[in-house]
């Protein structure tokens, strides 16, 4: 209903400010677009969304009208939308929320179909934010040293891919993933001697706490004093920002176990080692990668704010904090949007992982 009634204000009102600008033949081509999706509005309102197979028929006339409204954005209306472009923007979004939700709530036995179907419910979403925000930035006029249409980033990310690849290879290929090695390396060992030597638990677990706490901002400085200015310092940062999640989940993760078998395991006489080996880390390895999926995220975080404070002239950091002051803002959120396409990257390949290693566990047979 929602659709509907958006669409027929959208036939009502003027689209943009100054409407008497845009040529008969144009205002036509609109009309009948709204007209379009306020009949579709309406079968939607009364008849409701049968099947997948209707929902995606009308998921795809949305996708074909958010095309066609650039259109609209060349025609006069960017930078001076009026009520009439965003009651069509409006009833648009209630069709394509009706349209996702229907796709949402599909159930099948298919495992492929649900995997398309987890998949799509995001992209589509997803592109929605998308096209909003360069609505929201085409329709308002704003400017793009405030904040860029997704469209101008686009543009400069595949200008800049050069220049992206150098500063991807010099913050992540270099700096995240040794640092990340090295500190859920030593998180993971030191776990395994906190366990064994029930000193070190109460000794070294108090420091370790008081260790994470430090802020980045003020151990950066002091690690590209040590290190340098070149990726080892920005490794350092990382190794300090993954050491502690490691020690303390893995440390939770050795006492996962259960009385029964660890009981199970001295009556047939096996010692501390098999124990470990054989019980204690299969039990710890949910609590483990959940460190590795923190840490994940954290690393590069970590690498990123790092290279803020001295660098060679590349990384993702350092053309973050130039490309600001230089005001190209474009470069940035091309930046920004490489860096979160890593690091989720980066974060799903750890929960592949994990799938693979800890599919016997009983949390994740709960949960399929």
């Amino acid at each position: 209903m929602a659709a509907l009634v958006f669409s027929l204000l959208a036939l009502l009102l003027p689209l943009a400010s100054g409407e008497t600008t845009l040529a008969w033949a144009d205002r036509s081509t609109s009309l009948i677009i709204v007209l379009g999706f306020a009949i579709v509005g309406g079968l939607v309102a009364w008849r409701g969304v049968r099947g997948l197979i209707s929902a995606l028929a009308i998921l795809f006339l949305v996708y074909l009208a958010t095309l066609m409204t650039m259109q609209l954005l060349d025609n006069g209306v960017a930078g001076s939308s009026s009520w009439g472009f965003w009651s069509f923007i409006l009833a648009l979004w209630a069709l394509t929320w009706r349209g996702i939700a229907s796709v949402a709530a599909y159930q099948t036995l298919n495992k492929n179909h649900q995997r398309l179907v987890a998949f799509f419910v995001p992209a589509c979403f997803g592109f929605w934010l998308l096209f909003l925000w360069e609505m929201v930035c085409q329709g308002f006029g704003v400017p793009g040293v405030l904040l860029p249409p997704p469209s101008a980033i686009f543009i400069k990310l595949i200008a800049s891919l050069d220049i992206l690849w150098a500063d991807f290879v010099q913050t992540f290929m270099k700096a995240v993933i040794s640092g990340f090695a090295m500190g859920c390396a030593s998180g993971f060992i030191i776990a395994i001697l906190v366990d064994r030597v029930p000193f070190l638990k109460r000794g070294l677990l108090p420091l370790g706490n008081l260790v994470s706490a430090l802020p980045i901002v003020g151990v950066a400085p002091i690690m590209v004093m040590w290190f340098g200015f070149d990726w080892q310092s920005k490794a350092a940062v990382v190794v300090i920002m993954t050491f502690f999640p490691m020690l303390v989940n893995t440390v939770t993760g050795l006492s996962a176990a259960g009385a029964l078998e660890l009981e199970l395991m001295r009556s047939y006489g096996a010692g501390y080692w098999q124990t470990l080996f054989k019980l204690r880390l299969p039990a710890a390895m949910p609590f483990v990668f959940n460190a590795l999926k923190i840490n994940s995220t954290l690393a590069l975080i970590g690498a990123i704010v790092a290279e803020f404070f001295g660098t060679p002239i590349v990384g993702m950091g350092f053309r973050i904090s130039t490309e600001v002051g230089r005001m190209n803002v474009d470069m940035v959120w091309a930046e920004i949007f490489i860096a979160a396409l890593a690091g989720s990257a980066f974060y799903g390949v750890m929960a592949l992982m994990e799938r693979t290693v800890t599919f016997w566990h009983p949390s994740y047979r709960t949960k399929n």
